[in-house]
């Protein structure tokens, strides 16, 4: 019989040497050290979890929205994608430019321009 057999067997009895065992493993092997109720077990495990935060299917959950636009934006720009609403936009930015309507667009004042 393994030393291992002989100790799962210990742990089984009822004595006290035997309860003050199992508490000492389950402390050092992260455990509830006495038994506990559902709603308990249900906190510690709460409690044990890795915070949201740092949980990776939590915070990397949406895609990458910066680096889609700019790959949509350069296909665009090669016509193997179609954006409706900027040529929308474009083409109401050529009528107005056609009605001379143009929108005016303040250039930003230099430092030395100010005094």
């Amino acid at each position: 019989m393994s030393n291992y057999a002989k100790y799962a067997d210990l742990t089984k009895l009822t004595t006290e040497y035997a309860r003050r065992m199992n508490r000492l493993s389950n402390r050092i092997f992260g455990e509830v050290v006495r038994p506990t109720n559902s709603k308990s077990m249900k906190v510690v495990k709460i409690l044990s979890e890795q915070p949201r935060n740092l949980r990776r299917d939590i915070y990397a959950y949406y895609p990458r929205h910066v680096e889609t636009g700019m790959l949509m934006r350069n296909l665009r720009t090669y016509g193997l994608y179609r954006d409706e609403h900027e040529d929308f936009k474009e083409e109401m930015d050529r009528l107005r430019a056609l009605r001379g309507k143009t929108k005016y667009v303040r250039k930003p004042q230099k430092a030395n321009e100010k005094e």
